[in-house]
């Protein structure tokens, strides 16, 4: 069967915007609490553990889904992330927080983990003329899960209770993540759509080479690989420590209300997931290099400003700002992998650079509360992420650099390929 390329998309988003649902953990807190008497931090160990599984398990089985292909891989993650949310149910009825931590925090996390790596690879593959489009499309669904899930689980715990709602939403993500599976494909090698292929053949448009095709052992020795995962660690640490306290940080600062606080949170998840489809398909028409060296500039000037700043529209405006950033580092990542090493291990790359997803989800939270109880204030927060995004600018200018020397040396040789074809002929 012929396979439509923006069919494979929206398979990709199913299966994101399941796993992405997990981002709602934050709705089931307080109610979990109150009916079962757990402390707040037993609750909120079990979305660590998932959040620090779901980085790392993309890098550990990256290679287990390259050889087992997209479809099977999205199986097993619908399966795991399915019981995951599911399980968490029997352990509300078992009253058991261990089990709770097991299923709801280990197997969600592995599920989350898989299915995120699954997709993407595909995708890029499937759109050769629009890769910023297609991985921000996919991201795109994971920033949004959460944004569908928590009304809804609101509503059912209301209506049938913490563990019913767990039971209807496990299943749910199963069935979705399922489909999504069963349609999504790769591409047949060298893959073109109608109109990249027309276009390439009538020489009104060039076909943008990858600077390299390398397995993930030899991307990992590479500096433009640990330099890439440096720059993302940073943007990664710096938009989870501002989503983990803009609330008390907007209302310590510039006096927002608790309401006002609240407004912004739902604000930034806009933010959050329109910065992942915009700035990846921006990138498409700009270049990835270009991407990062402004996510720098602007995460740069805001953290230099924040701490001098007493309107309260323009904080937020920053705010937004940076979390954007955050949302659009996510899609572009998978996308500037395969420009720097192309698509030949593009999973297992992906998943080894998604460690800066976890690292971030632990450095970011435990040093703006350490620097918060040290000083009694966010303000030096500000200080010393404008010094770590300095140090990333720098990088993505150093990187920027690389890529555009190695794209001459590309030229070059190719030119010199043709002339010494022209002369044997």
């Amino acid at each position: 069967m012929k396979k439509n390329r923006w069919l494979i998309a929206l398979s990709a988003i199913a299966i994101h915007l399941s796993i992405g649902g997990a981002y709602a953990y934050s709705v089931y807190k307080l109610p979990i609490v109150t009916e079962m008497g757990w402390s707040e931090t037993s609750v909120t160990v079990a979305f660590t553990i998932m959040m620090g599984l779901a980085g790392f398990s993309a890098a550990l089985f990256g290679s287990l889904v390259e050889k087992m292909g997209p479809r099977k891989s999205a199986m097993v993650a619908a399966v795991l992330f399915g019981l995951g949310q599911a399980g968490a149910g029997v352990a509300i009825l078992s009253d058991s927080v261990v089990l709770y931590w097991l299923t709801y925090g280990l197997l969600s996390g592995l599920g989350m983990g898989i299915g995120y790596i699954a997709p993407v690879s595909t995708l890029v593959k499937w759109f050769p003329d629009r890769r910023g489009l297609a991985t921000g499309m996919a991201v795109l669904g994971f920033g949004s899960g959460a944004l569908i899930t928590a009304p809804v689980a609101a509503n059912l715990m209301e209506g049938v209770g913490i563990s019913t709602t767990y039971f209807i939403l496990g299943i749910s993500y199963f069935i979705l993540m399922i489909c999504g599976a069963s349609y999504i494909a790769p591409p047949e090698k060298g893959y073109m759509p109608v109109g990249m292929k027309k276009a390439t053949e009538a020489g009104e448009k060039k076909v943008k080479q990858d600077l390299a095709q390398l397995s993930a052992k030899e991307a990992v020795k590479t500096r433009q690989f640990w330099m890439l995962w440096a720059m993302h660690l940073v943007n990664v640490t710096a938009g989870i420590m501002m989503i983990s306290v803009a609330s008390p940080m907007a209302q310590e600062i510039v006096g927002l209300s608790v309401a006002g606080a609240a407004t912004m949170v739902g604000v930034m998840g806009l933010f959050n997931g329109g910065g992942r489809l915009i700035w990846a398909a921006i990138s498409d028409y700009i270049g990835r290099t270009n991407i990062f060296v402004i996510f720098f500039t602007i995460q740069l000037i805001t953290f230099a400003v924040l701490p001098f700043t007493t309107n309260v529209i323009i904080f937020q405006l920053f705010i937004f700002l940076v979390v954007s950033c955050y949302g659009g580092g996510f899609s572009n990542l998978p996308a500037y992998a395969s420009d720097l090493f192309g698509t030949k291990q593009l999973g297992v790359i992906h998943g080894y650079l998604l460690t800066t997803w976890s690292l971030g989800g632990i450095f970011g939270p435990i040093i703006v509360n350490s620097i918060k109880n040290t000083y009694d204030s966010y303000i030096p927060v500000f200080y010393l992420f404008t010094g770590l995004i300095a140090i990333s600018l720098l990088i993505s200018l150093l990187l920027r650099a690389d890529v555009n020397k190695k794209k001459k040396s590309l030229q070059k040789t190719k030119k010199e390929s043709v002339g010494d074809l022209s002369t044997t002929v």
